[in-house]
């Protein structure tokens, strides 16, 4: 069989689009699994936390002991372990009546587990595939990410909205199609050579590097920045600023994917110097997370919301290029660790904000406080909780502008 660049190009970016699917369902279904199940905000943020936290150990291992893995069969087994971990979740009313949560838990892990896959070995197999411009592709490749996420959050909200949320489960099979096309066409083509650590102390030499823990708190940053507002956007509309789950989720969760895909997609066309769009959306991200947070008029915060995602559209992927940059001969290890502080990053924001929201409905002199602003106490929760998550770019500020400067010195 013989390498169809094509054909593998198209597999890559459909277990994106599966990426995109089973990280954005559990945050889609937050209220829809409050208010059927009676499941707490801290245990929603807590399905998002296990998500990512198997996905982070996923890169750790692929980090220390790539070199253990038949990394073409790995590829390709990616897809049908998302598909299986979707079943597992749809069928949880069936499967676990009497235990939802434990259900929807399995089913997390299993098609987190997929998907961690894919986060790590995707970029390193566009990376390896020949091309005049390697970072426009990682670009392309990640955008096609953010119009995934578009695609899923317009059609699963319609679907939710005409048919009623008993019958979610419904979409989730129906999106397995996706992971099931990307299956197909991976066992159509030869997979590229890409390189791995010899030995675990290979791995464990390259730590040493400065300038690698530099890029590993970049994308850490850049994960926590954007995947708080990514999941937090359809409940905070929602709760915190009264606006119809319809409306918050099509004009908040999905434009704020739109921008997200706009901004990857400008630099895949035209994007360069990374690290001055790396400092500049940082910048972008912590007002807009101020302004959603602060402001009690609808529009402004809704704008807020989506606009975040144009300001951390290339913080995850330009993180990502530029420790592909630093390092060229890194192959599976530094895209595995990149991928780790990504996810790690993701994990910790989100389930921050999740804490604060309860923790905050828990305190008498939160609910005084809520009373003196004419809120209630759980809007006043999450509004606390975005000014925590605003805190992940404005640190952000600092780390890119140290990569901006040294990248201008070497100049």
């Amino acid at each position: 069989m013989k390498l169809n660049a094509k054909i593998l190009k198209f597999a890559c970016y459909m277990s994106n689009v599966t990426m995109s699917i089973v990280g954005n369902m559990s945050p889609l279904l937050f209220l829809t699994f409050r208010e059927l199940y009676g499941i707490s905000y801290s245990l929603l943020g807590t399905l998002v936390l296990i998500n990512f936290v198997t996905q982070l150990t996923i890169d750790l291992i692929f980090s220390f002991f790539s070199h253990k893995f038949n990394i073409p069969l790995t590829v390709k087994l990616m897809p049908c372990i998302a598909m299986l971990g979707m079943l597992m979740f749809a069928a949880t009313p069936w499967l676990f009546p009497n235990a939802i949560y434990l259900g929807l838990v399995i089913g997390t892990v299993i098609f987190s587990l997929g998907a961690g896959l894919a986060e790590v070995l995707i970029s390193p197999t566009i990376a390896a595939l020949p091309s005049d411009d390697p970072d426009r592709e990682m670009s392309k490749l990640h955008s096609i990410y953010a119009w995934g996420v578009v695609f899923f959050v317009v059609i699963f909200t319609v679907f939710i909205k005409l048919l009623g949320q008993k019958y979610w489960q419904w979409m989730v099979i129906a999106f397995m199609a996706v992971p099931l096309i990307s299956a197909i066409m991976f066992t159509r083509t030869k997979m590229p050579e890409m390189e791995t650590p010899e030995k675990t102390s290979g791995a464990l030499h390259q730590l040493k590097n400065k300038t690698l823990w530099l890029c590993f708190f970049a994308i850490f940053l850049g994960g926590a920045s954007e995947v708080t507002m990514a999941q937090w956007a359809s409940g905070y509309l929602e709760q915190a600023l009264g606006i119809p789950k319809l409306w918050g989720d099509i004009f908040g969760v999905a434009m704020f994917a739109v921008t997200l895909g706009i901004g990857r997609t400008l630099y895949s066309k035209v994007g360069k110097n990374i690290t001055k769009v790396l400092l500049l959306g940082a910048i972008g991200a912590t007002l807009c997370y101020l302004t959603a947070a602060v402001s009690n008029i609808a529009i402004i915060g809704l704008l807020a919301c989506a606009f975040t995602g144009l300001c951390t559209s290339m913080m995850w992927p330009g993180s990502l290029i530029v420790a592909s940059d630093k390092f060229p001969h890194g192959g599976v290890f530094i895209f595995a660790l990149m991928a780790a502080g990504g996810d790690f990053g993701a994990s910790i924001g989100p389930q921050l904000v999740g804490i604060i929201t309860d923790t905050v409905i828990e305190i008498p002199q939160a609910v005084e406080l809520s009373n003196v602003l004419s809120i209630t106490p759980e809007q006043l929760g999450m509004k606390l909780g975005m000014i925590c998550g605003m805190l992940f770019p404005f640190i952000g500020i600092i780390i890119y502008s140290i990569l901006h400067k040294s990248k201008k010195s070497a100049q």
